[in-house]
């Protein structure tokens, strides 16, 4: 399965490769960890901070996959709203998860700033502006949610909106405590920072199979057989061994980075930017001028080779953002289309297997993967070293909804 597609733009900011010495396999790991993106190296990380025997394997090299793609949007808000997630699964465990993801954003920084990544991992607040006039009271509402509980938001109506932007939209939500990211730089810098730290990664070894041995599990591979007391599947958008995916959607959705412009003056703050309608529009700002953004999302599992393609949909995203801001001169400079995974009520699946003890499952689906990544990741650590975790029940792979 192809990932993505196209001129992709963070593998030009990494240029020193991560060389890694192939440790030595050892019979058994009380902990193993499949995949080495984003997810896995968070897991990876939390399970080394709290003392896990563990390794980690990942078919390709690191960061090779989704993470390579992500536009690195760190926001506690989700594709479901807070009080569209409260309708669904209750009040009360709509605000925990919430507040789940804003704590997950707080322990991302105090990751970047033990990997030596805090210049690639830069605090903002969000705008989300609504795209029409019918969309207002559903973003006020949100506001409502969102202040009634404690997380932190700004209402602006249309003219204080026109006042702090140059784009004349019916309303807009800040909320605060959010960050950009190059995810590919925090996920290697992860990986330089627990290669220092002797934890045995290999790469380039593919999984083949995966079976049950007494109360253990065999994890076979060209480069050997793998023997754990927990396996943690963290492979991304990729297919997950051994689960039902019947809940779970594949689509693409396209990205750009223009050219680097002059300042950002008419930006207030840098925030990331998006917006009510669905598909939306993202889009943010890096560390050396461009902007990134995405959207024109596609129900399509499958990532298009067309070069033509991918080019007339990135048109479309800069005309888009030149509509926001017109002040800037943009070129397109990378465009890429990428696969993302959706869940049918918009939560990640982090857990146990239902029906197969200690076989684990940290799957990122929706718009957040990089903040579900961290919170699962705590969750696992717990569930893996026998402490029970309250908020598992929330993302736990057999909900019904």
């Amino acid at each position: 399965m192809e990932m993505h597609n196209g001129n992709l733009y963070w593998p030009t900011t990494e240029s020193e490769q991560i060389v890694l010495q192939k440790p030595i396999k050892k019979e058994r790991y009380d902990v193993l960890v499949i995949g080495a993106g984003m997810s896995g190296t968070l897991t990876a990380y939390t399970l080394y901070k709290d003392g896990v025997d563990f390794a980690v394997i990942d078919q390709g090299k690191v960061g090779a996959g989704s993470t390579a793609a992500n536009t690195g949007l760190i926001q506690y808000s989700n594709d479901i709203m807070l009080h569209e997630l409260a309708e669904q699964i209750g009040e009360e465990d709509a605000v925990r998860f919430y507040k789940l993801c804003a704590e997950a954003v707080d322990a991302l920084d105090e990751v970047a700033g033990t990997v030596d990544a805090k210049d690639v991992y830069i605090r903002r607040d969000s705008l989300c502006f609504a795209s029409s006039e019918a969309d207002v009271s559903k973003l006020k509402r949100e506001y409502e949610m969102l202040t009634k509980h404690g997380l932190a938001a700004e209402w602006l109506d249309r003219e204080a909106l026109q006042d702090r932007y140059p784009f004349d939209k019916p309303a807009g939500l800040i909320t605060n405590g959010d960050a950009e990211v190059n995810p590919l730089t925090l996920s290697r810098q992860v990986v330089r920072y627990l290669s220092t730290q002797n934890v045995p990664i290999f790469e380039e070894t593919d999984v083949t199979e995966v079976v049950a041995d007494g109360d253990d599990w065999l994890v076979l591979t060209p480069a050997g057989t793998f023997k754990a007391g927990h396996v943690i599947f963290a492979t991304g958008y990729r297919p997950a061994p051994l689960l039902d995916t019947h809940r779970i959607e594949l689509n693409r959705s396209y990205a750009i980075a223009t050219n680097p412009v002059p300042d950002f003056d008419e930006w207030e703050g840098q925030a990331l930017i998006w917006e009510t309608k669905r598909p939306y529009l993202y889009l943010r700002t890096t560390v050396d001028g461009r902007i990134i953004a995405g959207g024109l999302d596609e129900e399509k599992a499958e990532t298009p080779h067309s070069e033509a393609l991918i080019q007339k949909r990135a048109e479309r995203l800069r005309q888009e953002v030149e509509a926001l801001f017109p002040m800037y001169d943009l070129t397109v400079e990378y465009a890429w289309v990428a696969l993302f995974g959706e869940s049918i009520d918009q939560l990640p699946f982090i857990g146990e297997h239902p029906d197969r003890p200690n076989l684990y499952y940290l799957l990122g689906y929706g718009g957040n993967g990089t903040v579900y990544s961290m919170l699962g990741s705590k969750i696992l650590s717990e569930l893996v070293r026998g402490i029970d975790n309250p908020d598992a029940r929330i993302v736990r792979l057999n909900r019904t909804r």
